[in-house]
């Protein structure tokens, strides 16, 4: 299993994006966390094989219908083994 740190920046805040990410997140079978920071960017922590986590990037990288993603950061850290996926404050 991988873990992932995600930040996608664009106009990624007031267009569904955190819901949408879950609903994706959850038919892909990856567990995590995504939340909205401060600076108008989201943030992701997610986990599963490297397979899911490349479709989900994927997904990221058009984010939905409503979004436009300038920016997709990721790097790897330590599983911490979630047990589903949720969206955080």
């Amino acid at each position: 299993m991988k873990h992932l740190n995600i930040t996608v920046r664009g106009k990624v805040q007031g267009v569904w994006f955190r819901a949408t990410t879950r609903e994706q997140a959850d038919n892909i079978g990856v567990r995590g966390f995504v939340k909205n920071q401060a600076d108008g960017s989201v943030y992701l922590e997610a986990e599963g094989d490297e397979d899911q986590l490349n479709t989900l990037l994927a997904w990221l990288g058009e984010g939905p219908t409503q979004a436009c993603v300038d920016t997709l950061e990721s790097s790897e850290g330590e599983p911490k083994n979630f047990s589903d996926f949720s969206i955080t404050r």
